[in-house]
């Protein structure tokens, strides 16, 4: 049985590509989910700019974005990208808990990555929530060049490494905010993960969770940077400066240096900032934000990366450039497409058509939830070449509770939504033989927050999947047929399970497609991650094991906007 399964969302608005021989810059830089993002520039890796965005439970883990002209970024890598890495993210608990908000740094010609491993299921003041982690990589294009987590003790999260001009190596972190809300340091050994004592540096303004801290050293002052008033619609961006890297830190008198809160910007939740220069030494910087609108209602790509144009005047405070769609800055370096890595580029909306096609392997920006069970995914097999055979897992996208899905791994997989509108849609060859078999796709936010379609075995009654009263297995499974299957799972109320008729066509002739439904984005507009479009089997719990094959992938931007 072949049919075509078709999803088609809208969001809040999107960008499109800019051009490199402007100064203009087109907000967001990385669409979809691409939250926390940190970035650097290493004149020593061929004038390249390098960002690293958090992923939460989303495997491969820390994806890196490069560019050499701040307009076309591609995605080379990821940090996390095997499971002896950081074997612990199997097991996380709530679709907020997994890796925070990365940093990353070049220094002594390797670069570091630090970030936090959370289980947000666990009391705040319980350190075991969290796992205080270190990578290192000589390649960041080489997955492997990244090492396993090194990890180090820090009651708190968003660390940061700073090297001091007297050889010192700190790490600036959060404390968790709900036990005490500031910003400490400790001296470290980044290759063995052991610290010193912590200290409190900064308080912050009053803000709510002041986190993300960053320090910059400039003509003669350290200057503190964090974020502050939670990753909501009063996100904000403030600093501090010492001229000591300990403090005392003394905070900007017109604090907030960046927040679009109390504004009627599209864009909001505006902080989590990084700053960074360019070959000709002027200022950029970058932070998240939602393109929700002040109502804060309709997000589904979630928090994206924006940046802006920074003026850094001597011995002064930065003057950031308010975030918007298009945002004027500094000139730019030359257009240059020439980068290494494997992935797509994350800002050029063009169609995507994946065929998975023989002797090829899954495309880097393909996403899983938590780890996948790695038999569950074969390309082009030989019974069906040309599609992408996905074994069923026991459980399904909801998994065991919403939130913990155990460590057997979802049969998932998905790549961002990045666009406004468009469509999603993927050839599915599946004959199902056993009661609740199913395959589809799904519009995925977390475990707690997802729209799912598929084709699934159930009786011709379809209003339950157990036995009806007097009726044998044997007899329910004689009785079975397949069927389209709606189900939304939110913590705001979805459209009721609606199940209908499998209808038959050729495959292609979408003049013959029918509406099942229609969905707000609302129920998958929520916490710290965007939506991720993919397909997924399962046996929902039974003991099925039918493949389900995939082909004929397609993601087709629909419309660009900015405003």
């Amino acid at each position: 049985m072949k049919s075509l399964l078709f999803l088609g969302l809208s969001a809040c608005l999107s960008a499109p590509l800019g051009h490199a021989a402007n100064s203009t810059i087109y907000n967001p830089i990385f669409p979809g989910f691409y939250p926390d993002p940190s970035c650097i520039f290493v004149p020593e890796w061929d004038d390249t700019f390098f960002c690293a965005s958090s992923s939460f439970n989303a495997f491969p883990g820390i994806p890196i974005h490069a560019s050499k002209d701040l307009q076309n970024w591609k995605l080379i890598g990821h940090v996390l990208n095997r499971k002896e890495q950081l074997p612990r993210l199997a097991e996380t608990n709530r679709s907020t808990s997994g890796i925070w908000a990365p940093t990353i740094r070049f220094h002594d010609d390797t670069f570091w990555l630090v970030t936090t491993l959370v289980d947000d299921d666990r009391p705040q003041a319980d350190f075991t929530r969290w796992d205080n982690i270190i990578f290192k990589g000589k390649d960041p294009y080489d997955p492997a060049s990244w090492s396993n987590a090194i990890h180090f003790n820090l009651t708190g999260y968003d660390p940061e490494p700073f090297w001091d001009v007297d050889g010192k190596i700190y790490i600036n972190a959060a404390h968790a905010w709900q036990v005490g809300p500031y910003i400490e340091q400790a001296e470290v050994n980044l290759d063995t993960g052991e610290v010193g004592e912590w200290n409190i540096i900064w308080n912050g303004t009053g803000g709510l969770a002041p986190e993300g801290p960053h320090i910059y050293l400039k003509d003669g002052w350290y200057y503190l940077l964090a974020a502050e008033g939670g990753t909501g619609v009063n996100h904000m961006v403030t600093m501090a400066r010492s001229k000591n890297v300990s403090g005392p830190y003394e905070s900007y008198e017109n604090n907030p240096v960046l927040s679009n809160a109390n504004t009627t910007s599209l864009f909001q939740t505006v902080g989590h900032a990084d700053l960074f220069q360019d070959g000709n030494g002027n200022w950029w910087g970058v932070a998240l934000s939602t393109r929700s609108g002040p109502e804060y209602f309709h997000y589904p790509m979630g928090r994206e990366t924006v940046m802006t144009a920074v003026s850094w005047p001597e011995g002064e405070y930065p003057t950031w450039t308010p975030i918007s769609g298009e945002v004027s800055g500094w000139p730019l370096p030359p257009a240059a497409l020439d980068i290494k890595g494997v992935g797509p580029f994350v800002n050029h909306p063009t169609p995507e058509i994946l065929t998975f096609s023989n002797a090829s392997s899954l495309p880097a920006h393909l996403t899983h939830w938590r780890y996948p069970n790695p038999s569950s995914f074969v390309v082009s097999p030989p019974e069906k070449p040309n599609t992408l055979r996905i074994n069923p897992s026991n459980i399904n996208l909801t998994a065991l509770n919403g939130n913990y899905a155990g460590p057997g791994g979802q049969s998932f997989i998905s790549r961002r939504q990045q666009d406004t509108l468009f469509t999603f849609s993927v050839d599915l060859d599946f004959s199902p033989t056993g009661v609740e078999e199913e395959a589809g796709v799904s519009a995925f936010l977390t475990q707690n927050h997802h729209l799912d379609m598929g084709v699934v075995l159930l009786p011709p009654s379809a209003s339950t999947a157990t036995l009806l009263p007097g009726q044998s297995q044997e007899q329910e499974e004689e009785a079975l047929i397949p069927q389209i299957r709606f189900r939304g799972e939110s913590y705001v109320p979805v459209p009721k399970p609606v199940i209908a008729p499998l209808g038959v066509g050729p495959a292609g002739r979408q003049s013959l497609m029918q509406t099942l439904l229609y969905a707000s984005n609302d129920p998958v507009s929520w916490g710290f991650t965007g939506v991720l479009l993919g397909v997924y089997a399962t046996n929902n719990g039974r003991n099925g094991t039918t493949p389900a094959y995939i082909s004929n992938w397609q993601y087709l931007p629909q419309g660009q906007f900015r405003d």
